[in-house]
């Protein structure tokens, strides 16, 4: 589940911290970015959990209303929700039960809003169009629950409140973890019961090395990579460079020489599009321009054995043929 660009995320903060906090030993700041690339895995199971605490939040309710309509004789009140069967099946997943009951916190402690998230689902026209839908079968279940995540749990400031006050190691984790709750609610299959299996924490030793690598690198070599972005900023004053852009261009410096089956471009645009989120309006185009010039300077002088695509001249350029509408 935890993926590239998760890593490259939590590197940064962790890179950041690492000069911030005045925390100078490797190896403890290493412990402590796989610390935060579990805390992320862990968020994962807790999204799953909380569609697990709104059905039981929902058949609560349900069992209160139907004693009151045996009391009263009147009709009892559908069960179609609480019996969905992929929520029954998330709710009895063993691999799901095993993690929360290693854990000190989950969604009992916030059962007001897993009440008041349970009445806004219970008040669209998603869950109205399922309860009155004749559509009785286990895809149709899944589906309403891909809806519901997506509709009521995906974009929640409310629950991005709570998973802070829960864990500061969710603070941006959260929009990436809901594409994988949202595939794996895709993957359930009805046959496979509760052994239904959930998404595993690493997909391979790959992703950790991948990890490990660039991480120790960008640190270790900081004075390397700074040289080289020196270098290639001949028209700027590097001191007066943003600390946060500085980190970011050292760990995509890193990430280009020590990881030779990376190309270049794709290093440069996943750093961009963090440069967006993590640093100055301006600095996702200053870092682009720079990391291209870094790349060539390295490649031009034998550091870096990649390809990079050879800068167009102004004088090849060619304007597109215009399309013209003929006439009839």
């Amino acid at each position: 589940m935890i993926n590239r660009e998760i890593i490259r995320i939590k590197i940064v903060q962790l890179t950041y911290a690492y000069y911030q906090n005045g925390n100078k030993n490797i190896d403890t700041a290493e412990k402590e970015l796989f610390f935060s690339l579990s805390k992320a895995y862990d968020l994962y199971n807790y999204m799953l959990a909380l569609m697990v605490a709104v059905n039981k939040e929902a058949a609560r309710r349900n069992e209160v209303l139907v004693q009151r309509a045996k009391r009263e004789g009147t009709a009892e009140p559908s069960q179609k929700f609480v019996l969905n069967r992929f929520a029954i099946q998330l709710t009895e997943n063993i691999q799901l039960n095993e993690f929360m009951s290693t854990q000190k916190n989950g969604w009992d402690e916030n059962a007001s809003f897993v009440s008041s998230l349970l009445e806004k689902i219970e008040q669209s026209d998603i869950y109205q169009d399922y309860m009155n839908s004749t559509d009785d079968n286990y895809d149709a279940d899944r589906e309403l629950w891909r809806k519901l995540y997506r509709t009521f749990i995906q974009d929640n400031d409310e629950i991005d409140s709570i998973l802070e006050d829960m864990s500061l190691y969710w603070n941006d984790d959260k929009t990436i973890v809901d594409t994988f709750v949202l595939k794996t609610i895709k993957r359930f299959d009805e046959q496979n019961g509760a052994k239904q299996e959930l998404l595993q924490e690493w997909d391979s030793e790959e992703e950790k090395d991948f990890a490990r690598k660039i991480f120790r690198a960008a640190i270790l070599n900081a004075d390397e990579y700074q040289r080289a972005m020196s270098e290639a900023s001949r028209n700027w004053d590097f001191s007066r460079l943003a600390f946060m852009d500085i980190i970011l261009m050292q760990i995509a410096i890193a990430e280009m020489m020590t990881l030779p089956n990376i190309p270049i471009s794709v290093t440069i645009n996943e750093y961009v599009e963090i440069a967006k989120f993590y640093s100055t309006p301006k600095s996702a185009g200053y870092i682009n321009g720079m990391l291209d010039a870094i790349a060539r300077n390295l490649v031009e002088s034998g550091r870096l054995a990649k390809f990079i695509e050879p800068k167009k001249d102004k004088k090849d350029y060619k304007p597109k043929k215009q399309i013209t509408k003929k006439n009839d």
